[in-house]
């Protein structure tokens, strides 16, 4: 029988895990997911490297030799994080090649305290580019208003990006705006624009995370019937900004020239709220060209259990819009939630930042 991972594939649905260790990848489990979980991608962040090493996790040789070389804290962690997503990429090359470089590909994120600057950004997105030294990775860059430049200058110099933390319909269709200007540079640049890719990383879960505790705390029966629909709702409007955005005379141009449409990517799909299906995130946004990047447990939770009826999100748009509309009727303010999780995002991605770098200062230390 076709497993349900496999049946996402089929629908055009492309499974990206989120998450990335040494030891996933020196244990064989990375290899072992790429055949009999159908993941055909990997992404990462500073939580997730974070919690890698600060749990150890095959990180203690190889920080005992950055210690011996006089690395600080900040260039360790640059070794190890592009050392991981370098081999990773190693792993899955032949993905890369098999699917003309859609799949088959690894994101590392910049540095977090420079996502309000859009020229270090860019800086620091070449130099991981240079780092990892694979065709098949992405480097992340948040969708913050500083990233938009970034994320222009970055496609324009023929680097694969990974646009992470957009939580707004507004601010994914500036996204998409600046991935177009960025395929007009590189263009105009002479850069073969089919080895170009993106992904915009639309976060899933928080949406309902934030909207469903206003519901709860208004109470009244419309309001809790609304709960569990908002991040689903919000997904959905994002794919029709997709097929909108790319079916314009200034799209198609670049797509006749080679270039890729910058595809959809479902972010923050593991559910936070267990009186939710441990699924919905994936059974409910299934459409083609889509990437959905999922936690070991969702993915797990995917194969083991989901059902998967095919598209999910085309013909729901209209329905969308009413279950949005029906929020904001309640006075809850679409802009300012969305405001608020990007900010939260950013936070968060800093705190981890920070506690990674104090774990490998440590670490360093004690090598020493």
């Amino acid at each position: 029988m076709t497993s349900p991972t496999a049946a996402l594939g089929a629908a055009g649905v492309s499974i990206w895990l989120d998450d990335l260790s040494a030891s996933r990848i020196s244990s064989g489990n990375l290899r072992t997911l790429l055949a009999e979980r159908n993941v055909v991608g990997v992404t990462t962040n500073p939580t997730i490297f974070a919690g890698a090493i600060g749990r150890g996790e095959g990180y203690e040789e190889r920080i005992a030799d950055c210690a011996s070389r006089g690395l600080d804290a900040a260039d360790t962690v640059i070794e190890l994080t592009t050392n991981d997503v370098s081999q990773a990429c190693d792993l899955l090359a032949d993905v890369y090649a098999d699917t003309d470089g859609r799949d088959g590909r690894v994101s590392i994120e910049v540095e977090p305290g420079l996502a309000r600057d859009a020229e270090g950004t860019a800086a620091e997105a070449r130099r991981l580019w240079d780092r990892v030294d694979r065709p098949n990775a992405m480097i992340k860059i948040p969708a913050t208003e500083e990233g938009l430049a970034a994320i222009t200058e970055t496609i324009a110099a023929g680097i694969s990006v990974n646009v992470t933390l957009i939580f707004s319909l507004e601010r994914y269709r500036q996204v998409i705006n600046a991935y177009l200007t960025g395929l007009e540079r590189a263009r105009s640049a002479g850069i073969d624009l089919r080895t170009i890719h993106s992904v915009a990383s639309f976060f899933v879960s928080r949406v309902d995370t934030e909207i469903d505790g206003r519901l709860a705390a208004i109470g009244s029966d419309e309001a809790l019937a609304l709960r569990g629909q908002a991040a689903i709702a919000n997904a959905r409007l994002a794919y029709e900004v997709f097929e909108q955005a790319f079916d314009t005379e200034r799209a198609r141009l670049l797509l006749e020239q080679g270039a890729q449409p910058q595809r959809p990517l479902w972010a923050s799909t593991g559910v936070k709220d267990p009186s939710l299906p441990d699924t919905l995130y994936v059974t409910e946004l299934v459409a083609p060209g889509v990437v959905n990047t999922m936690p070991e447990a969702t993915l797990e939770a995917t194969f083991d259990h989901a059902e998967v009826t095919g598209d999910t999100v085309r013909g729901q748009y209209r329905e969308s819009d009413r279950v949005l509309s029906a929020i904001d009727s309640l006075g809850i303010d679409y802009v300012e939630v969305v405001t608020k999780l990007e900010k939260e995002g950013l936070q968060k991605f800093d705190a981890s930042w920070d506690e990674l770098l104090a774990t490998v200062d440590d670490a360093l230390r004690a090598a020493r």
